[in-house]
C-alpha cells in the first residue's frame, strides 16, 4: 500500500510538472500572438524566441483541445492535474473526517459536533494522542475524501484547515465570528437532507478554486432538499449561513438552522498535512497584501498571486 501510494504521487508530481512546463511556453506563445495581434513591441525576454514561437503558432488552432477548457479570463485554460483531484467529484458522495487540535476545550468539542452535522457522510473523531501522519495514513486506507481539523484559541474557535486527499489541496482559513447553534435563540431543527449550495461573489481564478475546495465537501442534493447553505464573499471574508426554507401562501420563509461563522482564506498548499512541509505553495496571503485595502483576491480576477 505505502509502495502504491509513493509511485501515485511520483506520477501526480511528474504529471504536474511537465503541466507546468507546457502552461510557460504557452504564456509566451499568447503574449506574443497578442503583440502581434495589436501590433506593438514584444517583450525583451521574449525577442530571442519570437520567430520559433512564431512558427510554431502558425501550425496551432484550437482544435479538439477546445472542448477541456476551462473558464478564464483570457479564453480559458487547459484541464490540468488540479482538475484531477476532483475528478470523482459528483460521482461518488465524500467521506469526511473532522477532528480537532490537542486538548480541545468543552467549547470546541460542541462546535466540531456542530460542524459534523453541517457535512453529509461526515465522521469526528477524538485527536488524542495521534500523529499527523498517522491520521492523514488511516484516512487513506479508509477512502477518505477531505480531511477537517478545527483550531481554537482560548476556548474560541480561530482556524479550520480542509485537506483534501490523497493529494491535497490543503486549506487554511481563519475563523472568526463563531455563533453556535445554542446561541440563536428559536432555532431551527438541524435537517439531515443533502444541502443546496450558493456561492456569492466567487469570481476570481482564486475564487473559482475556494469554491471547489468548499463545493466538493458536499454531496449532489436532490430537486426537493429544504436545506441550503450559503458561502457569501465581502471584502474576501466568506460568511457561512445555514437555512431550510419552506413555501407558504407563494412566499418562501428562511429558518436559520446554524451554526454561523466567517472564513478567511491565508494560505493553500498542494499537498497533504502529513508532508506539508516539502508541498509547494499554491497562494498565501502576504503582509503586504493587507495594505492594498481596495483589492478583492476572491471577487477580482486580478488578485491571483500564484507563488
Amino acid at each position: 500500500m505505502l509502495r502504491r501510494q509513493a509511485r501515485l504521487r511520483r506520477e501526480y508530481l511528474y504529471r504536474k510538472t511537465i503541466e507546468d512546463k507546457q502552461k510557460s511556453i504557452q504564456d509566451k506563445k499568447n503574449r506574443i500572438k497578442k503583440s502581434l495581434e495589436n501590433n506593438t513591441t514584444i517583450h525583451g525576454d521574449l525577442q530571442k524566441k519570437a520567430l520559433h514561437y512564431q512558427k510554431k503558432l502558425e501550425w496551432e488552432d484550437e482544435g479538439p483541445e477546445a472542448a477541456v477548457k476551462i473558464g478564464g479570463e483570457s479564453g480559458g485554460t487547459f484541464a490540468n492535474s488540479q482538475d484531477d483531484e476532483y475528478r470523482y467529484a459528483g460521482v461518488e458522495d465524500p467521506k469526511i473526517v473532522i477532528t480537532t487540535s490537542r486538548d480541545p476545550s468543552s467549547r470546541l468539542k460542541q462546535f466540531v459536533k456542530e460542524v459534523r452535522l453541517i457535512f453529509p457522510n461526515a465522521q469526528r473523531m477524538n485527536r488524542g494522542n495521534y500523529e499527523m501522519k498517522q491520521l492523514i495514513s488511516a484516512c487513506r486506507a479508509n477512502d477518505v475524501t477531505d480531511f477537517i481539523i478545527v483550531h481554537e484559541h482560548r476556548g474560541v474557535p480561530d482556524g479550520l484547515v480542509i485537506c483534501h486527499l490523497p493529494y491535497g489541496p490543503t486549506a487554511y482559513f481563519n475563523l472568526s465570528d463563531v455563533v453556535m447553534r445554542h446561541d440563536i435563540p428559536d432555532i431551527g431543527t438541524m435537517s439531515e437532507q443533502y444541502p443546496h449550495l450558493i456561492f456569492h461573489n466567487f469570481k476570481s481564478t482564486l475564487g473559482d478554486r475556494v469554491t471547489s475546495i468548499l463545493k466538493y465537501l458536499f454531496p449532489v442534493p436532490k430537486e426537493d432538499s429544504k436545506r441550503v447553505i450559503t458561502f457569501a464573499n465581502h471584502d474576501d471574508y466568506i460568511s457561512f449561513r445555514h437555512h431550510t426554507y419552506k413555501k407558504r401562501d407563494n412566499q418562501i420563509e428562511l429558518d436559520e438552522v446554524g451554526p454561523r461563522f466567517q472564513l478567511k482564506l491565508y494560505q493553500i498548499k498542494l499537498g497533504t498535512l502529513d508532508a506539508i512541509n516539502s508541498a509547494d505553495t499554491e497562494w498565501v496571503l502576504r503582509p503586504f497584501m493587507n495594505t492594498t485595502v481596495k483589492r478583492r483576491f476572491l471577487s477580482d480576477a486580478d488578485g491571483w498571486d500564484q507563488e
